[in-house]
């Protein structure tokens, strides 16, 4: 039987659709495994260049200039690879493979009225971010588009624990347009988690959202998005727990061949056993739930 022959063209395809599939966290260990089967160093670096540029915004990431925090996304792409950050005034390439900063150039900014605001409301979902995530990143970019200024506001936040076996992120993204009474704000709220300890688990939660906010002052604005943000932010938190909640007790119900009761405390199997004087054989089966094994499975 032949075997057909892939094309350059059909590999480049294959390669860029593998590396932009990797979770967040797992970008270079899923080019480095493509690197051992393809085995073509130009090939992977020029595909890896341009996948890597794609995930950067995919998944927003964090990276440090001069102190403060860049997210990375496609509302600071400049074209040619390139990236740009307000509060630094540069401009610059990022290789997610090297994890370096490239070619940094200066990047001018107008001053005026919305960049202030911009600065405002960046710290005060500075504020917010610091008070609700262990490790969190956020950014704020101003854009024009057909004449109207509109403010992006970007968090990120991830525990990528490969060691462990499982990689997570959660970001979110808020939208505005600056009017002189009343806007409406756009964001959408994000998570996704890889598990593969005994199993390959990938699990993506999203929301989009729509809100009003009233726009009496700067500072007022700043603060009342804050909130805004603070409050969907929990109440999708509460949401998703929930929800996993309800999957890993309907996963225990299938696993098991009847319905049991389910306490999540540990049992201690070698305490009963003693007490009641029995010899437990090799092959007498029993099956151990508590929540340090759910938690192992949802985090």
């Amino acid at each position: 039987m032949a075997h057909s022959v892939l094309s350059r063209e059909e590999k480049e395809r294959i390669i860029r659709r593998l590396l932009i599939q990797a979770p967040p966290g797992e970008f270079v260990n899923a080019f480095d495994d493509l690197c051992l089967l393809i085995r073509d160093e130009k090939l992977m670096h020029h595909q890896g260049e341009c996948a890597g540029h794609q995930h950067c915004q995919k998944y927003s990431v964090p990276l440090c200039i001069d102190g403060n925090p860049v997210l990375l996304s496609h509302h600071n792409v400049m074209g040619d690879f390139r990236f740009f950050d307000c509060q630094s005034k540069l401009s610059f390439k990022f290789d997610l493979l090297q994890n370096q900063l490239q070619d940094i150039q200066s990047h001018g900014i107008i001053r005026n009225e919305t960049e202030y605001l911009r600065t405002v409301v960046l710290c005060a979902l500075k504020l917010y971010v610091n008070d609700h995530y262990p490790s969190g990143n956020c950014n704020v970019l101003r854009k024009t588009v057909k004449n109207k200024e509109f403010l992006i506001a970007c968090i990120e936040d991830h525990s990528y624990e490969t060691g462990n076996f499982w990689n997570g992120l959660w970001k979110s993204k808020w939208i505005f347009q600056i009017n002189p009474f009343l806007t409406q704000v756009t964001g959408r709220i994000f998570v996704q988690a890889h598990f593969f300890r005994f199993v390959n688990l990938h699990i993506e939660i999203s929301k989009d959202l729509k809100e009003s906010l009233e726009i009496v002052n700067q500072a007022q604005l700043a603060l009342s998005f804050a909130r805004l943000v603070e409050e969907q932010e929990n109440k999708f938190q509460a949401a998703v727990l929930e929800e996993l909640q309800e999957l890993s007790n309907e996963a225990l119900r299938k696993i098991l061949r009847r319905d049991l009761p389910v306490t999540r405390t540990l049992i201690d199997w070698q305490r009963i056993l003693s007490d009641l004087n029995l010899v437990m054989y090799p092959k007498l089966g029993y099956v151990i739930y508590s929540r340090s094994v759910l938690c192992n499975w949802i985090i």
